[in-house]
């Protein structure tokens, strides 16, 4: 009996320590706190994260990311992150102290704005600063993708190996998502490649895919600015000059100015809602950064085709 005691008490601790291995690795990724301000950036970094990590995303669903707020217990949460990842290039104007803080209390921060080619705006208040709004440049993303696959693997606890596999099926369906865009905007005429939206959103796209931006309803690079009627009175004539078929409205935004707008220029001009800021709640049409982009090249090419 003592011998059958002995082989049970070892069989016993056995598997208990296998047990205890087990629980240590389903547990792994929750020990690992990854924090990302904007919910397009979030959808990325899950991709590419996986299961190696806890993603949290600050921004709600159809929000906008000029001026969202968090929380106090957020703003802890972010201070205390493994990784917090943010777009940079000013977009997160309402987070900036709450960024300012984590770095100063040590935390790992990367912003995806430093892995890209930035362009500066070109027009408007904002004219010579940093445009934030790469993510409508898929080759963009992939640059984002790239740098990000370095941070994450440099995070301990997490499996580099999974890292760099997750990251290359997702830049495969990156790759997809720019020769899809590409064949749908090339069906585009040259005379129609014309972009008007409630700000400047399109300066990236426009860069890879050949379009020229007429102007925005608001003339600097943030949603919080708001244009005058001199402003209104100058976008109408240069929409009435390029012969625009179609101006675009943001998700995130109110379309009362592009109606508004659109009063004001005295023509036939059709108002088409896009995601451009932010991705939607599941259901609603842009619940990840594959599906929105999908979603506003086909409208996109259909608003700018007569």
């Amino acid at each position: 009996m003592n011998g059958m005691a002995r082989h049970l008490g070892a069989g016993i601790a056995l598997l208990s320590a296998l047990g205890l291995v087990g629980c240590a690795d389903a547990s792994a990724s929750d020990d690992v706190q990854i924090v990302v301000t904007t919910n397009i950036l979030g959808d990325v970094v899950e991709q590419v994260a996986g299961d190696e990590a806890h993603v949290t995303t600050l921004m709600k669903p159809n929000a906008d990311p000029h001026s969202f707020e968090i929380s106090a217990q957020e703003g802890a949460l972010l201070r205390n992150a493994d990784l917090v990842v943010s777009n940079g290039l000013g977009l997160e104007e309402g987070l900036q102290q709450h960024l300012d803080s984590a770095a100063e209390a040590g935390t790992e921060l990367f912003a995806a704005g430093d892995a890209i080619d930035v362009l500066p705006y070109s027009t408007g208040d904002a004219d010579g600063a940093p445009d934030p709004h790469f993510w409508t440049d898929p080759a963009r993303m992939i640059d984002v993708v790239d740098a990000l696959e370095t941070e994450l693997a440099a995070v301990s606890g997490i499996d580099a190996g999974t890292i760099a596999a997750n990251a290359e099926s997702y830049r495969t369906d990156l790759s997809q998502l720019d020769a899809d865009m590409t064949d749908a905007f090339d069906a585009i005429g040259e005379k129609n490649r014309a972009l008007v939206t409630n700000h400047h959103v399109f300066g990236y796209l426009a860069d890879r895919f050949d379009f020229r931006v007429v102007g925005a309803v608001i003339p600097g690079g943030t949603t919080l600015a708001a244009p005058s009627a001199a402003d209104l009175r100058d976008l109408a004539d240069a929409i009435d000059e390029a012969g625009v078929p179609t101006i675009f409205a943001e998700s995130s935004q109110p379309d009362r100015l592009v109606q508004a707008l659109a009063s004001e220029v005295g023509v036939d001009v059709a108002v088409v809602e896009l995601f451009t800021e932010s991705l939607t709640e599941p259901g609603e049409g842009a619940a990840t950064y594959l599906t929105m982009m999908r979603a506003n090249t086909e409208r996109i090419a259909e608003g700018l085709t007569p």
